[in-house]
């Protein structure tokens, strides 16, 4: 019994067009392959430069360019806080959040340091003259801030009511 077997295809011509596109589609992979690696180490490089500039300023004790902060009333006074904030976001200072305290009985205002870097929470303070004797430390990462300002009975005697 004789198996037949079909004779060998001559292998297909490649065209011209064909080669191109191929050459097109290879060269955008490699140029998109390019440009994410570049974008991966630039994040990487922004990653670790932030790391290391907020281990500086806690190392060295200075101050962050740009204190963020929530401003709280504790005197009970209406628009307090928001008189405060508008002082204090044309001083350069970011206020993340407005609010009221747990209570409204607070006498002193208080500047509570978030971070551990006490020169925030001193700047903010001297911003508004509070006395630096009611500069607390209560570290606590679940803020992603670095000041609590807690206004008090005493607010006429900051800076933006004089």
């Amino acid at each position: 019994m004789k198996v037949r077997t079909n004779p060998p295809t001559p292998p297909k011509e490649i065209s011209l067009k064909t080669s191109t596109s191929n050459f097109i589609y290879n060269l955008i992979i490699i140029v998109l392959g390019i440009i994410i690696i570049f974008l991966a180490y630039s994040i990487f490089l922004k990653i670790r430069d932030k790391e290391v500039t907020d281990k500086e300023l806690a190392n060295k004790k200075l101050a962050a360019p740009i204190v963020q902060l929530e401003v709280l009333n504790g005197c009970g006074i209406s628009g307090v806080a928001e008189k405060i904030t508008d002082y204090l976001r044309n001083n350069n200072f970011d206020v993340v959040q407005t609010g009221n305290y747990i209570s409204f009985d607070v006498d002193k205002t208080m500047v509570i340091d978030r971070t551990g870097n006490k020169a925030n929470a001193i700047k903010v303070a001297d911003a508004l003259g509070v006395d630096h004797k009611n500069i607390i430390e209560q570290i606590n990462n679940d803020y992603i801030l670095d000041v609590s300002l807690i206004i008090g009975k005493d607010f006429k005697q900051l800076k933006p009511n004089n």
